[in-house]
């Protein structure tokens, strides 16, 4: 086919609608390196940021959430979405798009209304094992639904049957060998021995309730020379954290930080991770094998991180803990012993493998281009390796 591919996907608001957006369009040049690749969302989200970083291009649209929170302005959502979906139509036009992808996430669903109103295919990508409100609209609109867990195939109402794609991860942690980066990662934190790492990762702007709990544990164990703790805040609690851990002196034992800059090579050096249950998180460590300690958010519509979470628990892989019992005192009773049992930690990690569930998540970006690609009538070439 002369006419270079053109693909415009919906992906916003969070990082797990907008990295797995992400990992698709990498996958999709690689496949297809002239590639037209755009996307869509709105000035509120991250993609703001995210997207242009990564070398894409944004077009924003007037979309609202789907969220009863919004009080009496939920009624205007009916207007929004017509006005988004015709300014999506536009985009679609523009970009000459063969097919358009929405990703999840309030700016998906216009973009799957504005390519039906194009006449164009769409196909959309369900992250979470509860469908989110913006996916359960647009499932209407495309027989074409591609899911990231098993959980969600009964879920979403569609003409056609849900397609098990995986989750599509990003070229480091699609491809990380976690025990075979694990002594770099260590060497390079300053981590030796047998001292254990504890990783608390409470997303892209943190978590209060995780961040509360392990500075709490890292009072509890600042005499301790065995364990390290490394606290991702978030930016706006990272003064004040390192200031407690200053005047405790849990510093000796743990470190805050805002970002967590190279999160493969965290990955690789964690011995366990205290997490929140998002479904870019779970996959990831599906794929990798690290073990978890879950803590879903317990305001997520649907409870989806429940039911993400039990995707990793239910087979061994993750071990589940609930916001509301989660303090210093809950986090030393589970990850204490925990961290001093090799081989349960080391059969967590095998478990995501002998569940297939690793697998699925790596090779997910590419199982997902190849659906758009052939909803667009193009060839499926061999993919150019990712450089890392």
């Amino acid at each position: 086919m002369d006419t270079p591919l053109s693909v415009v996907i919906g992906a916003g608001g969070t990082g797990g609608h907008i990295y797995p957006g992400l990992a698709l369009a990498d996958a999709l040049r690689r496949r297809a390196p002239d590639a037209v690749i755009s996307f869509v969302g709105t000035e509120r989200g991250l993609e703001t940021r995210l997207i242009p970083e990564a070398g894409y291009r944004l077009h924003t649209v007037d979309m609202i959430p789907f969220d009863r929170s919004l009080g009496a302005k939920r009624f205007t959502l009916p207007a929004a979405l017509l006005k988004s979906a015709g300014q999506c139509r536009a985009v679609l036009r523009e970009q000459g798009a063969q097919v358009a992808v929405g990703m999840g996430g309030y700016p998906s669903a216009p973009v799957v209304l504005g390519a039906r109103l194009a006449s164009l295919p769409s196909v959309i990508h369900e992250s979470n094992a509860v469908p989110g409100r913006a996916n359960a609209f647009a499932a209407r609109l495309t027989p074409h639904i591609a899911l990231a867990f098993e959980a969600g195939v009964d879920r979403l109402p569609a003409s056609g049957r849900p397609e098990l794609v995986g989750m599509p991860l990003s070229g480091p942690l699609a491809t990380l060998d976690r025990a075979g980066a694990r002594e770099d990662a260590r060497r390079e934190l300053g981590i030796g021995g047998r001292t254990r790492l504890l990783l608390v990762n409470g997303g892209s702007l943190g978590a209060a309730r995780l961040t509360e709990a392990a500075l709490g544990l890292a009072e509890r164990w600042r005499e301790r020379t065995d364990v390290r703790l490394l606290v991702k805040t978030g930016p706006a609690a990272l003064e004040e954290a390192r200031a407690r851990l200053r005047a405790t002196g849990a510093d000796r034992v743990a470190e805050a930080v805002a970002y967590l800059d190279r999160i493969d090579r965290m990955y690789a050096a964690a011995d366990l991770l205290v997490c929140r249950a998002g479904s870019a998180t779970v996959a990831e460590l599906a794929a990798i094998g690290l073990p978890a300690v879950l803590v879903p958010y317990p305001h997520a519509p649907g409870d989806h991180q429940t039911h993400n979470a039990r995707t990793l628990t239910g087979i061994g892989a993750g071990v589940l803990l609930r916001d509301e019992t989660t303090t210093a005192a809950s986090l030393d009773a589970l990850a204490g012993p925990l961290l001093d049992d090799p081989r349960r930690l080391d059969a967590m990690s095998r478990a995501a493998a002998a569940a297939g569930a690793g697998a699925l998540h790596r090779d997910a970006a590419d199982r997902l281009a190849r659906k758009v690609l052939r909803l667009a009538g193009h060839p499926l070439p061999t993919p150019v390796s990712p450089t890392l």
